[in-house]
């Protein structure tokens, strides 16, 4: 038992270690960094703190039942040996819950920041939807081929339909800047 309470105790070492170099990972990354590998790693982390966690239950349930044995009763010092075991099992229980409750924030964390992420690549596209909407609305009018249209026997028409593209084109932009939005 001790063996095998040691080797659960390395294994969440390492995880403990790999979930903490994810965590500095996905706070202190560079902008556009591939988010696959960090959120492969925690879910193995994961699934690795998991099993450790249900061998740790079945090692308690173990040394309880080994509690009851007539050779133990009769030996303080084994006795204390197996209360010993069962305060390191108690332990690595406890670690490996707070291991899963970190690796559960950091995996929150990650796909919020990849949602921040997205939403700003979405407001981008918003703005220049918004932007150029109107100018091609004004060149779709002016497109038409109508008969009747009298800005287009004015000298300053063609100018002036310019003019009402790059207005309504600026007006936008200016307005979101105004807004903070940008």
């Amino acid at each position: 038992m001790d063996a095998v309470i040691e080797r659960a105790a390395e294994i969440l070492e390492r995880e403990s270690g790999l979930v903490q170099d994810t965590s500095v990972a996905i706070f202190n990354r560079p902008p556009s960094t591939a988010f696959a590998p960090m959120l492969s790693d925690l879910a193995r982390a994961q699934s690795v703190t998991s099993m450790i966690r249900k061998s740790q239950l079945s090692l308690s349930r173990l040394a309880s039942f080994a509690a009851l044995a007539v050779e133990l009763q009769n030996s303080d010092a084994r006795r204390g040996h197996l209360t010993s075991i069962q305060h390191d099992i108690q332990a690595l229980t406890e670690h490996s819950g707070f291991l899963s409750g970190h690796i559960s924030f950091l995996l929150d964390a990650a796909l919020g920041l990849i949602n921040i992420e997205q939403n700003s690549i979405i407001k981008f596209f918003s703005v220049v939807a918004v932007v150029f909407l109107p100018p091609t609305l004004v060149a779709s009018i002016y497109g038409m081929n109508f008969k009747h249209m009298p800005e287009l026997g004015w000298i300053g028409g063609y100018p002036m339909a310019l003019a009402m593209m790059l207005l309504t084109a600026v007006a936008p932009f200016w307005w979101f800047k105004k807004k903070g939005w940008l």
